[in-house]
């Protein structure tokens, strides 16, 4: 198990993308969650395998249909952070 931040940023609110990041998610059976924050950026906390997390971290730039993805920072955490299901915060 391996726990990685992201920060995305662009047109990334109002656009179903916290949505659709957690149906993605749990289709890949990662743990965490999913929110928008102040800045106009959404964060996302996911845990899981490495190809899991690297298929998210690969799909968390196309998004949604009306999104449009400009960056996405990365974090290793350290180790699992204890996540039992994947959940939007809103």
């Amino acid at each position: 198990m391996k726990t990685i931040k992201l920060i995305i940023s662009g047109v990334v609110q109002r656009v179903g993308y916290r949505r659709w990041f957690e149906q993605k998610a749990r289709q890949l059976d990662l743990k965490g969650y999913v929110k928008n924050l102040e800045n106009g950026t959404v964060e996302a906390v996911i845990s899981g395998s490495e190809q899991n997390l690297l298929t998210m971290i690969q799909q968390s730039y196309i998004g949604p249909l009306r999104s449009r993805v400009e960056h996405v920072e990365q974090t290793v955490l350290d180790g699992a952070e204890g996540f039992t299901e994947f959940k939007m915060i809103r």
